[in-house]
């Protein structure tokens, strides 16, 4: 479809939903191009082309391209389609249709572009602008970047060093300490009225922070420096509150285990991806 040199491209695709729809306009501005979108019965079509072509003979090509499709296909075929490109026989009923507006620069039938104008009056098109489609993939609302997101999938982190497997033994020995000491304080409680259940929740909370620490170690997670020096400060603030169960020593080493891992954490890097074609 064209008007004077501009050419327009054509694609369609079924979509999971199947809900039967009258007619959904939907038209995107994109620098100097125009994205008209009609979605209907499962199925969308688009067309693009140069801004200045009429909307309404956008869509009206998109209107003749659905009944053409419609009539080729029926739902149980559009449903049944799994693999990639599936219509592709229908490529050559596009390109003759194509053919004929280029040629007549229209529909074969003004009724045709009359009744589509007239619908487009009565239901204008959707328009979404560039800035619009960044706010809908969330780059403008707050969210992170999508190859920031996508950093801990598409990469690795850096292979465990041996100073890594004696943060991560020594957090397995301080968690083990802990959740110990814990369960042995549970049966005093439970004798002394629940005087110490506080130490009880401390020693718990504490072997929970070491869990968490070697879990950050080894796995790539959001916000990473927050959560390192969140489960330190507990860590420390459980081990301070416990200085009544424990000598200085003890406290001393739990600290400074807890202040290693979150060194190792915060210096552990993604792997130097090389240089590919990106295949």
């Amino acid at each position: 479809m064209c008007q004077g040199s501009a050419r327009a491209q054509t694609f369609l695709c079924p979509h999971p939903c199947h809900a039967v729809l009258d007619c959904l306009f939907t038209k995107h501005l994109i620098s100097s191009h125009l994205f008209s979108i009609v979605s209907s019965e499962g199925v969308s079509y688009m067309s693009v082309c140069h801004s200045s072509l009429p909307a309404a003979k956008a869509f009206c090509f998109l209107e003749d391209l659905r009944w053409e499709f419609t009539a080729c296909f029926n739902n149980t075929v559009i449903s049944l389609a799994a693999r990639p490109y599936p219509f592709l026989e229908f490529d050559s009923t596009i390109q003759k249709l194509k053919q004929q507006y280029n040629q007549s620069g229209g529909p074969a039938l003004q009724v045709t572009l009359t009744e589509v104008q007239e619908d487009l009056r009565i239901r204008p098109p959707q328009v979404i602008n560039l800035d619009e489609v960044e706010l809908s993939n969330g780059t403008a609302n707050g969210h992170i970047d999508q190859a920031a997101a996508s950093a801990g999938i598409n990469q690795r982190l850096e292979p465990v060093t041996a100073p890594g497997i004696l943060s991560l033994v020594l957090n397995i020995m301080c968690a083990s300490l802990n959740v110990i000491r814990g369960v042995h304080l549970i049966e005093n409680t439970f004798q002394d009225d629940y005087e110490g259940i506080w130490n009880v929740v401390a020693f718990f909370l504490a072997f929970i922070c070491c869990a968490f620490q070697c879990h950050l170690y080894l796995f790539h997670s959001s916000l990473k420096k927050l959560k390192s020096f969140v489960l330190l400060s507990i860590i420390v603030l459980c081990n301070l509150y416990l200085l009544g169960m424990r000598n200085v020593w003890q406290l001393l080493f739990h600290i400074s285990v807890a202040s290693f891992s979150t060194s190792l954490t915060l210096t552990r890097r993604f792997q130097q991806r090389t240089n590919d074609c990106g295949v």
